[in-house]
């Protein structure tokens, strides 16, 4: 049995009610189409580690997309270049990584950089005890080798950015891994380049961003419940939605409008998967 491709098949076709409310209907197909995009896209083949920067840059900021690669980055100008790009597989392994890093003036661009490399070496390094451990537990309880068959993990490292100004951008990392069972996190970063920090919701919604959040949230969690009261998401009595804080994760859409996060299983069963509420600007 291929237990990576039921647990596919079991997260993909579980169905979303009709009723539930079209922004969180697409918040959720949203996350599953990454996900699934990313997780099993197969026919790797070993490529170098590390490309050059010159030559894996993507997603340059429009102030310098015509100049050329090595010219030095001045002022409010940035770039999201992709410095590690690689497709490999290794002890029955398939490594699927592109690492962003952020190339502009100013230490908030470093401390980025480096808290992405973290996160990576963290996360790739993770995948591999747990492969190590699962496939240990398999033998010590009395599988065999033509039991384990052609077993194998995904792993991923991926990012997108969602918005991009002359001066400020707001780009997403995904760190997931995918076998017997499925895990997704995602990282937002949102940074004024220009003033060198992080972009809050509150300098998107002002003041009074914690209502602004709560309510939006709230009305789409209410939404979401069918003609039969089922939803995915939690009462807050069982860990379910309460408030946002400083913590909370989001992003930048085209739109401008901030996009909160959540993990998998923090506020919603986990066929939901990752959850997206856009949160519309006055």
């Amino acid at each position: 049995m291929n237990e990576l491709k039921d647990a596919k098949k079991e997260y993909e076709e579980t169905p979303l009610p009709e009723e539930l409310d079209g922004r969180v209907q697409a918040g959720i197909r949203q996350g599953r189409a990454a996900w699934a995009r990313r997780r099993w896209r197969r026919g790797f083949t070993a490529v170098a580690a590390c490309l050059a920067v010159a030559v894996g840059a993507l997603n340059l900021s429009p102030t310098v997309a015509a100049a050329a690669a090595d010219v030095p980055v001045l002022g409010g100008l940035f770039r999201i270049l992709t410095v590690r790009n690689y497709e490999a597989a290794e002890d029955g392994i398939n490594y699927q990584v592109s690492v962003p890093e952020v190339e502009a003036g100013g230490n908030l661009a470093d401390k980025v950089n480096e808290a992405i490399q973290e996160k990576v070496d963290s996360h790739l390094e993770k995948a591999r005890q747990d492969w190590e451990a699962y496939r240990e537990a398999f033998f010590a309880t009395g599988g065999t080798e033509e039991e384990w068959g052609d077993r194998e993990m995904d792993v991923f490292v991926d990012y997108e950015v969602k918005s991009q100004t002359d001066t400020q951008v707001s780009f997403v990392v995904t760190l997931a891994e995918g076998w017997v069972s499925a895990m997704e996190e995602q990282y937002c970063y949102n940074l004024d380049l220009a003033e060198n920090r992080n972009i809050t919701l509150e300098d998107l919604l002002g003041s009074d961003w914690v209502n602004i959040c709560n309510t939006a949230i709230q009305e789409q969690i209410d939404a979401s419940v069918d003609s039969e009261g089922f939803t995915y998401f939690f009462a807050p009595e069982e860990g379910g939605f309460t408030t946002v804080d400083e913590t909370t994760s989001f992003y930048i859409n085209e739109d401008g409008n901030p996009v909160v996060v959540f993990p998998e299983y923090s506020i919603a069963a986990g066929a939901a998967g990752i959850v997206e509420f856009e949160i519309a600007k006055a």
